[in-house]
């Protein structure tokens, strides 16, 4: 390019082309690039060849079943495991040959992770502010900012062994944002928490995101994945089996819509296998028939309940869902292993 800038001599292309060099190197800044990342354990493959890129500001799911790989792949993004082939680029830094900097960009909530618990609750936050070198009344301040917002600040100096399950992990998750990263890495932050601590870090995420921070967020709760996720990436067997906006991936398999019923009495499940219905299951007080045309299942619906004297209190017809994509895939996958 330099040759080529003297041959012509124009300034103009010159400041054109270096414009464009800075806007590709300041997005790479913002993004995370995982290229070819594998990752065995005594011939085990945990991880095996994935390669994807999470834009700027993007919240990213690692989406899948137990042993998937996702938690493999989040210790090699942040540099707890070495892959065995292939590298992932943490901004502009390479995971492997720049650690301690791309570390430094990062906000990190392990899947085990522990606060102390016999410091209190801000003790453990101002020693993280230290640890990243946050000077100390900047840390005070971010501390008891992030104590306001998880709703902990009453608590501030008691000790983390006297909290419970969701105080702990919302103490955890506020020490991944100490050092407000540009990048933050969620391991399963929601799981076997209450539901009023689900909430909280579910909207705090979302806060968090809105403000510019990109967010790897595993999970196999395919919910939480919905309601938070821009993009997913679904694993099965260390592999990516597919990686889209939600919506987009629920269109894949659009011909498996359900209709689903709840009758005022007592049904047995095989007595809604009607023609056209591909399968039935119970779910909580009702019953989802899927179906590749509802318009034809309906009517006989309709009139099972009225033959029956078996009123009908609610129907629906429901859109695949990303449940129903994600069991689809996972399915196929298993099918295809040797």
């Amino acid at each position: 390019m330099r040759l080529y800038f003297e041959v012509c001599g124009s300034m103009l292309l010159k400041e054109r082309y270096i414009k464009m060099d800075n806007s590709r190197e300041m997005e790479s800044m913002h993004t995370i690039r995982v290229l070819d990342l594998t990752k065995d354990f005594n011939g085990f493959i945990a991880v095996d060849h994935i390669s994807f890129v999470v834009d700027a500001g993007e919240l990213f799911g690692l989406l899948g079943p137990n042993g998937a790989g996702k938690t493999t792949t989040i210790r090699m993004l942040t540099g707890i495991l070495k892959p065995a082939t292939g590298t992932a680029y943490i901004g502009e830094y390479d995971i492997q040959k720049n650690p301690l900097e791309a570390k430094q960009l990062m906000g990190i909530v392990p899947e085990m992770a522990n606060a102390y618990i016999d410091l209190s609750a801000i003790r453990n936050l101002l020693l993280i502010g230290e640890l990243y070198g946050i000077l100390k009344k900047k840390r005070i301040e971010k501390a008891e900012n992030l104590l306001r917002l998880f709703g902990l600040y009453e608590k501030r100096h008691q000790k983390v062994k006297t909290f419970s399950k969701g105080m702990k992990q919302r103490i955890i998750v506020a020490m991944g944002l100490m050092n407000d990263p540009r990048f933050l890495f969620l391991d399963e932050p929601t799981s076997g928490l209450d539901v009023e601590s689900v909430r909280l870090i579910r909207k705090l995420i979302r806060e968090y995101n809105n403000k510019g921070t990109t967010i790897i967020l595993t999970t196999h709760n395919i919910e939480e994945a919905n309601q938070l996720c821009d993009r997913v990436a679904i694993m099965n067997y260390g592999k990516i089996v597919a990686i889209d906006r939600p919506e987009r991936l629920k269109r894949t398999i659009v011909s498996t819509t359900s209709i689903e019923v709840a009758f005022d009495g007592k049904v047995e499940v095989k007595e809604l296998i009607f023609k056209g219905v591909v399968e039935v299951k119970k779910v909580g007080d009702k019953f989802r028939l899927y179906t590749e045309k509802p318009e034809d299942v309906i009517p006989v619906l309709v009139k099972y309940g009225e033959s029956s004297g078996n009123k009908i209190i609610s129907l629906n017809t429901l859109a695949p869902n990303l449940e129903d994509v994600f069991v689809k895939l996972t399915k196929r996958e298993k099918n295809e292993r040797p």
